[in-house]
């Protein structure tokens, strides 16, 4: 059954794109003598058509140059994400200087962003998208990085940087486009992208994405797809309004990976699954209705709304490597095996208004922001731990052969006793922001926000073992300021400081930690200074560099005094510098890349390691640099190597992963105006590595040469 609803799935997919081109089609007949008139429409986002964006609209929620913004962003555009073929958020963070991406326990996007790790700081259109899954780039227009804190303009969390997408949107356009991609291990995948404004009134859009893969990994698959039609209007007085709808599946196997041996990552083959994979999945259902409005008051006054509708269904299941491979006669013999399943559907709903004033006060001009959110999020959480052979058997089964590590039919019971999750939670939130950025002179610009949120969680505890009091709540009032100066010595050079200040509840980032003792607790702050510059080396090309210092703070630690207490004493620090180049060298040559240096360690004892501990997933350097060459007009190819040192698997700073260096490359074909082929070579020298991990004993192989063809059709 599950099959036939996938072929239908897919089936709709495929025609929804074709069915609206030719919608348009006839509408574009009918309206044969308003042609002229709907060629001239304006494009209110405009693709990025080159490496190198040259302004952002989420960075201060105006639209904003980037060399006007003081503080690190990492835009990766429209173009960069075709060329590289990149499908996931791991795939865009590769080429972003201070951000690593963690295994995520086989299940879900999981950065580590200057030394701090997060879940939940992802934003689509600027609007919190934090449930823990795999996110898709088939409907992103551009995926922005913004590091450092950044609640001014996010709120809560965000203690190390955010992740931005913006999606594609009904925006009076005029695209189709069909591209169809096969490649190693059975990857087969098909986009769709058809945009036709009806008329000077309206636009609509779909974007269409239908996926299925199978791995290096053995027995893992994935099979994803998703549905993104959008309606844009306006009625030529200053009134626009955007009403988008996403429904996104993705249902995976949960590859965990392999088990450590001896503080490295075990010697076991690069496709050995370890655990169970049939009882390891994941699936992920995503609803969100995305409705914009935005009014043109004058030619100084902006007001916009947008609310955000998110329903998110996701489960998974994993039976995975709980420990070290165990040696006998010096070499890996056997390894432990664990189980649990999770259960955590949210519902999100979030409101944003702002106004943008600009004017001029005191011979200075100003760009003021005000603005409001609301936002209620409802979330269940069930964790069953499993036991192994009868209800109460052991939670760790050891003796597991490590030379056939794939195990399958094992007697596995699944229960909430012990420290399981079973909680309800609602987290609400009401914020209001004021941000003025003021030009005192053509040369030196500064800005400064102030933005405060009341944040509520009620926790209820539904663990049938649980005695006495079940109901938790926390309530937080936070301010968040952001100062920042930016100075122009030259027209091509932009020099910045600048300071901010973001705020984690104790609650967590995902809701699940609030008790008797965490309900007392402050939260943590997180403290970022910031020296940069931008540099525009040319028209088309943009150097940046920024070294900071990113402090947090009140960290859980144990109380020095009271047995199983904990205490808001424990810190980490971040220092870094990093440096990155996107744009045009010549006509003909385009790159983007970047280095940065992290020192991130425990600098007071916290309740996960004591000071001086190194944090996990942080390499003191990495290196990426990505080449494209147009050698004629039809016919280009590109080459890419991305470096990283050795890092540690986890805090506990017993494993480490060893350093890698991975060249990639590609080639294009314009094989007419309207059909272009293109081949991405990954890995291509084949080499032995490994980017990440959940742990000590979850560490992800990378994956061998893959090789991977598309062709994309313009109609």
């Amino acid at each position: 059954m599950s099959l036939v609803i996938a072929r239908r799935n897919a089936t709709l997919v495929a025609l929804a794109p074709l069915m609206l081109a030719l919608a348009c089609q006839e509408a574009r007949a009918a309206d044969a003598a308003d042609a002229a008139e709907v060629s001239g429409v304006t494009v209110i986002a405009p693709r990025d058509d080159t490496y190198r964006a040259k302004s952002t609209a989420t960075a201060t929620k105006t639209d904003t140059p980037l060399r006007d913004v003081p503080q690190a962003v990492t835009v990766i555009t429209d173009e960069l994400i075709r060329d590289q073929a990149m499908q996931t958020m791991a795939d865009v963070v590769r080429y972003v200087p201070g951000v690593t991406m963690g295994q995520g326990e086989g299940h879900r996007d999981a950065p580590t962003i200057r030394g701090n790790t997060t879940s939940a700081d992802f934003f689509v259109d600027g609007v919190r998208d934090d449930v823990q899954y795999f996110r898709d780039l088939y409907n992103v227009e551009r995926v922005e990085v913004l590091k450092g804190p950044n609640a001014m303009i996010f709120g809560r969390g965000g203690g190390g940087g955010v992740i931005n997408r913006v999606s594609k949107k009904a925006d009076w356009s005029d695209e189709r486009s069909l591209t169809v991609e096969l490649g190693s291990w059975d990857h087969r995948r098909v986009t769709a992208d058809v945009a036709q404004p009806l008329n000077d009134t309206f636009s609509g859009r779909i974007v269409a994405l239908y996926e299925r893969s199978e791995s290096f990994r053995d027995f893992t698959n994935v099979e994803r797809w998703g549905l993104n039609p959008s309606v844009g209007w306006r009625n030529g007085e200053g009134l626009t309004v955007s009403l988008s709808y996403e429904h996104f599946e993705d249902d995976r196997t949960t590859d965990r990976g392999i088990p450590s041996f001896n503080g490295r990552p075990s010697p076991a083959p690069r496709g050995a699954f370890f655990g169970d994979p049939e009882r390891s999945y994941a699936t992920t259902n995503v609803d969100l209705v995305n409705l914009g409005v935005e009014y043109q008051v004058s030619d100084s006054l902006v007001v916009r709304n947008r609310t955000v509708y998110g329903d998110y269904d996701k489960f998974y299941a994993n039976i995975f490597p709980g420990g070290a491979a165990v040696a006998v006669g010096g070499i890996p013999s056997t390894y432990p095996l664990q189980a649990y399943q999770n259960d955590s559907p949210r519902e999100n709903l979030f409101n944003q208004t702002d106004v943008v004033w600009q004017t001029e006060l005191g011979g200075m001009q100003h760009t003021v922001l005000a603005g409001v959110e609301l936002g209620r999020q409802k979330t269940s959480n069930l964790r069953l731990t499993g036991h192994f052979n009868t209800v109460t058997g052991p939670t760790t089964l050891a003796g597991n052969p490590f030379a056939d590590p794939t195990r399958r039919g094992l007697p596995i019971f699944f229960t909430t006793t012990g420290g399981d999750a079973n909680n309800r939670v609602k987290a609400t939130v009401a914020a209001a922001y004021v941000q003025d950025q003021i030009e005192i002179t053509p040369q030196l610009q500064l800005i400064a926000g102030l933005r405060f949120d009341s944040f509520d969680v009620d926790f209820f505890d539904r663990r049938a073992s649980v005695t006495g009091r079940r109901d938790f709540s926390r309530q937080d009032e936070l301010w968040s300021p952001r100062l920042g100066v930016v100075f122009k010595p030259m027209e091509p050079l932009s020099l910045y400081a600048s300071y901010s200040v973001s705020y984690l509840p104790s609650s967590g980032d995902q809701f699940s930690s609030l008790n008797a003792t965490s309900e007392t607790l402050e939260p943590e702050e997180f403290e970022n200074l910031e020296l940069g510059l931008k540099w525009e080396v040319a028209t088309d090309l943009l150097f940046t560099a920024a070294l900071y210092r990113l402090d947090r703070e009140n960290t859980t630690a144990p109380d020095p005094t009271r047995v199983g207490q904990v205490v808001l004493t424990g810190s980490q620090r971040t220092e870094g510098f990093e440096a990155g180049l996107a744009g045009r060298i010549t006509e003909r040559w385009e790159v983007v890349g970047g280095y940065a240096w992290q020192d991130a360690e425990i600098t007071s004892t916290t309740s996960a390691a004591p000071a001086g501990r190194q944090v996990p997933l942080v390499p003191e350097h990495t290196f990426s640099l990505w080449n494209k060459y147009e050698i004629t007009e039809r016919f280009g190819a590109g080459l890419g190597i991305v470096h990283q040192t050795k890092m540690f698997a986890s805090i506990s700073n017993t494993v480490t992963l060893p350093g890698f260096t991975r060249v990639d490359a590609a080639v294009f074909v314009r094989l007419t105006d309207a059909l272009r082929a293109q081949v991405n070579v990954e890995n291509l020298f084949d080499k032995r590595y490994f980017p990440t991990s959940h742990g000590d004993n979850n560490i992800l192989p990378g994956a061998p040469r893959a090789v991977r063809v598309s062709l994309n059709a313009t109609f």
